[in-house]
């Protein structure tokens, strides 16, 4: 019996999630679930291989409407669009994104979550197959809170603070995204001096203590580590309930072959973690104390606005 490679080694304890909107990526290292953002769809809208999907989103919606309801409808008709053929090839789920720019809109938030998983069950597609994914502002973990009450199941993601972690629980979402990577970024660019390598990994400290609280009080929300710099960050945080992780790190780990040890047991957690969950305004205020948190929040969404723009533009200027 020849030697087991990281990633399946990693498989044996952690769900793997392919963090990519490039399903023929996905169906090569065999993922349970994958997660797209409007970077991603981005990226795979402007790949050739994928360029007849976008034709038929666009041929698909309808030329009376006015200019910007044919944008807005083709935007989501591409995320749903590329959703399907992710489900293709994935046993799981997909988590689809919600408009970075309804991040501060509870209402719009929950609207816009509808008419995504109205679009996917038009497509044949049961909305136990998809997570929505809106970032964990105070708005989004609202809206979460409601669709969940709907069997609208979540991912909350632009996840940096563990005061975010413990409200996205208490209000029963399904899942949700601590960053890792970026949180490690944050600490590099202050301090880069420092040793963040293996356990001293702000990010994967960050992932740690919310996998171990979550366990401690008995939630049920699945903590899924995202946005790895390395395979170093994967492998401190096996273990974990589901990890999402880019095709370039899927690879690394397929052609690896050195041991993973456990590293997150829910029955080995520590010292107990204890942590009182206050009111809107005790969030806020917890959240806007952690500079991190605060500025890779906002950072996040800016980046996911622009890139739904970006998309937005490149649709316009390809389709004339």
């Amino acid at each position: 019996m020849g030697a087991v490679n990281q990633l399946d080694q990693l498989k044996k304890v952690t769900t793997v999630v392919a963090d990519t909107g490039d399903f023929e990526a996905i169906s090569q290292f065999a993922p349970e679930d994958a997660t797209t953002n409007p970077s991603l769809i981005l990226k795979a809208a402007q790949m050739p291989e994928y360029r007849y999907l976008v034709d038929e989103v666009i041929s698909s919606v309808d030329a009376n409407l006015s200019s910007s309801e044919q944008m807005s409808l083709c935007m989501d008709k591409l995320a749903v669009k590329f959703g399907e053929k992710i489900l293709q090839v994935i046993p799981g789920r997909v988590s689809t994104e919600v408009d970075a720019r309804l991040s501060f809109d509870t209402h719009g938030s929950v609207n816009k979550a509808r008419s995504l998983i109205s679009q996917y069950e038009k497509a044949g597609i049961n909305k136990n197959r998809i997570l929505i994914k809106m970032a964990s502002t105070y708005e989004g973990i609202r809206a979460a809170e409601i669709l969940e009450k709907e069997n609208i199941n979540c991912n909350l993601t632009l996840l940096f603070n563990f005061t975010q972690a413990a409200a996205a629980a208490d209000a029963g979402a399904f899942l949700i995204s601590p960053f890792v990577g970026r949180i490690l970024d944050w600490y590099k660019a202050k301090d880069p001096d420092n040793d963040f390598s293996g356990a001293n990994d702000p990010g994967v400290r960050s992932v740690t203590k919310i996998y171990n609280y979550y366990k401690q009080s008995g939630y049920g929300t699945i903590v899924m580590g995202a946005s790895f710099r390395n395979t170093g960050e994967i492998r401190e945080l096996a273990g974990c309930d589901r990890l999402t992780i880019s095709p370039q790190l899927l690879d690394e780990l397929s052609n690896s072959y050195e041991s993973i040890s456990t590293k997150l047991k829910p029955d080995n957690t520590g010292a107990e973690i204890n942590y009182n969950l206050g009111r809107e305004s005790d969030f806020r205020y917890e959240v806007n104390s952690d500079e991190m948190a605060t500025e890779k929040l906002a950072q996040g969404i800016r980046g996911f606005a622009a890139d739904q723009e970006k998309l937005k533009n490149w649709l316009k200027e390809t389709y004339k």
